[in-house]
């Protein structure tokens, strides 16, 4: 199984949020919950909790975000 960006996701209360996906996007977010419950050896979970450890992951990750937010905090 090839490693996966997001590891388990944690339990944490939710914000309900409204929002409309693509059926292409909604189905590979299914699909990457499958995986992520196999590599993981756990229960199969929601694919819209999968969101926001997402969003975080990438905003985490993006050099000129960081590097934006390094400009205006300075």
């Amino acid at each position: 199984m090839a490693n996966l960006k997001l590891g388990p996701i944690a339990d944490d209360k939710p914000v309900k949020v409204t929002l409309e996906l693509p059926a292409e996007l909604n189905r590979d977010l299914s699909a990457y919950a499958q995986a992520l419950a196999q590599e993981g050896g756990g229960p199969a979970i929601e694919p819209v909790r999968l969101i926001v450890p997402m969003l975080e992951r990438f905003i985490a990750t993006d050099r000129g975000f960081a590097k934006y937010r390094r400009q205006v905090a300075g």
